[in-house]
């Protein structure tokens, strides 16, 4: 199964017109605001507008997030009027499948879309967090995966993917999401048989960088 990686963070099953997308992490701006921590509340509108932009360009007949949709269990109440029907927009004509992830465990509220907690999908399983050991097919999200690389001018901190060539772990979508170093040791118990490559996003492609070229956090 050929997959196309998008400088956007997607990946996309070309023959199959699956788009995939992890970590959302819809209304997060929303529900740091009420922690007292205000940054602008265009998050959500911002991450649509950057999946919309995906699903006109190559027009998938299925969607599937795979988990952390929304930043919390009551993500979906406060939604705007404008956000949800953008959202009811991007799912018209297609399929769409959440993948349940430990921020959002629960089917999102009266949206529309299947619900599962995990999809095979032909060799590949997609799940939210991935599992430790061989698991060869898996595409996960969860650990929001970044490389930070030296180049001419400095040094540039990307999100990415990360594969070994077995398994792949996904970058976080959502305008707020963080991105974690891919040389902490959470990805160490992964990709432990073979080196990591980062596939680090770049402004209109995506970059394959091998693991020793990438910088731990200063």
């Amino acid at each position: 199964m050929h997959l196309l990686a998008d400088a956007a963070g997607a990946l996309l099953a070309e023959d199959d017109r699956v788009l995939l997308v992890a970590d959302l992490h819809l209304e997060k701006g929303s529900s740091l605001a009420r922690r007292g921590m205000l940054l602008p509340p265009y998050d959500t509108a911002a991450t649509l507008h950057r999946l919309g932009t995906l699903i006109a360009r190559y027009a998938p007949r299925r969607v599937v997030a795979l988990g952390d949709s929304f930043h919390d269990r009551r993500a979906t109440e406060r939604l705007s009027i404008a956000d949800r029907e953008t959202l009811a927009a991007l799912q018209a004509g297609r399929d769409w499948l959440w993948i349940a992830g430990n921020h959002d465990p629960d089917p999102p509220a009266g949206l529309w879309g299947e619900i599962a907690t995990e999809w095979q999908f032909g060799p590949l399983l997609l799940r939210h967090e991935p599992q430790a050991g061989l698991a060869t097919g898996e595409i996960a999200g969860h650990l929001h995966p970044a490389a930070i690389v030296a180049g001419r001018g400095g040094t540039v901190r990307r999100r990415c993917f990360v594969s070994d060539g077995s398994r792949c772990v996904m970058p976080a979508f959502g305008a707020y999401a963080g991105g974690l170093n891919l040389h902490d040791k959470a990805f160490t118990a992964l990709f432990a048989r073979g080196p990591r490559i980062a596939h680090a996003l770049g402004r209109d492609r995506v970059y394959p960088v091998p693991e020793h070229r990438c910088l731990p956090e200063g």
